[in-house]
């Protein structure tokens, strides 16, 4: 791990100016993915500000009938919350999901939304990376690339998005809150905030220089059935090869989203109404355009086969 500076201010003004005052300034919170990208020198920060007393850390109620997740609510919390477990059944299943209660006790909400790829060729400082280091190829491109993307991918990155959690904010049509260094606040449709990769896949998101999130809306709750289903080579602590969030009425409508499969949460709302059709045209719909490689062709049966299985259990 390389030196850096370090510094805990106490408001958001003080965290975004710091930030931006010395050069390879990183927000830190729960430090989960960045500390291990820091020992393997994938990331090298200059200054990390850590923003852990800026007090977002509250769920409450919004007037219109949702939910403000604070940007520092962890994992754990978030997921055992009772009006969440009722209301948005989804969030709280993909949560547990992911990771290890360890990992989720200090995983941050905000920090979950900007996991980095778990791609191997990203890991590998010995291997070329376009996300990693601009403009020196991409060894998944050619290589092992049985757990990448297929669906907005690149010629210069098919790395996948690894959250969990972010599939179902993006099928609940969350909106993130951030704020600038003028105080700037911004409210981003989640379906907005990661971005393709295509010439830049080093630019993961639309957030400026210093922009900090400070928490998650979540509309009105949506009825019906919630479910998360991930498929992954182990049983527990593994990265989605597919993962589906669906909310299902009986009739077989709804919303779904998909991970595993690109560098963002992948929905297409104007494939939805094909649900009451079938798995089957829903998912050539929503798989429609893909690049798949020779490794991970499988993921296109996968998902249809793990959404027919939902409608199933569903309708049942």
């Amino acid at each position: 791990m390389k030196p850096f500076t370090y510094e805990r201010p106490r408001t958001a003004a003080d965290a975004v100016a710091a930030v931006l005052r010395k050069p390879g300034g990183r927000f830190i919170a729960g430090g989960t993915n960045l500390l291990d990208l820091m020992k393997l020198q994938v990331e090298t920060p200059g200054h990390l500000v850590d923003v852990q007393d800026l007090g977002f850390n509250k769920i409450e109620p919004t007037p219109d009938g949702g939910l403000r997740i604070g940007a520092l609510v962890t994992n754990t919390v978030l997921a055992a919350d009772p009006r969440i477990k009722r209301d948005y059944g989804v969030l709280s299943r993909a949560i547990v999901a992911g990771a290890s209660g360890q990992l989720r006790n200090k995983a941050t909400t905000a920090g979950n939304l900007l996991q980095r790829t778990r791609c191997p060729y990203f890991y590998d400082t010995n291997q070329p990376c376009n996300k990693r280091q601009p403009g020196s190829g991409c060894g998944a491109i050619g290589g092992a690339s049985r757990g990448l993307g297929l669906m907005g991918v690149s010629t210069s990155c098919i790395a996948t998005h690894p959250s969990d959690m972010a599939v179902a904010m993006r099928l609940l049509d969350a909106k993130v809150e951030t704020i600038d260094d003028v105080g700037t606040v911004r409210s981003i449709p989640i379906a907005d905030f990661h971005q393709l990769p295509g010439t830049t896949p080093h630019i993961e998101t639309i957030l400026r220089p210093g922009e900090l999130i400070t928490g998650v809306e979540l509309p009105r709750p949506l009825g019906g059935r919630h479910v998360y289903h991930k498929v992954r080579d182990r049983a527990s602590y593994a990265f989605a090869l597919v993962s589906v969030a669906a909310v299902l009425q009986r009739d077989g409508s709804g919303r779904v989203a998909v991970g595993g499969v690109a560098p963002k949460p992948w929905r297409v709302e104007a494939a939805e109404p094909l649900l009451r059709r079938s798995s089957e045209s829903f998912a050539n719909s929503l798989l429609s355009g893909a690049a798949p490689t020779e490794d991970n062709h499988f993921k296109l049966a996968l998902v249809e086969r793990t959404l027919a299985g939902i409608l199933h259990e569903v309708r049942a």
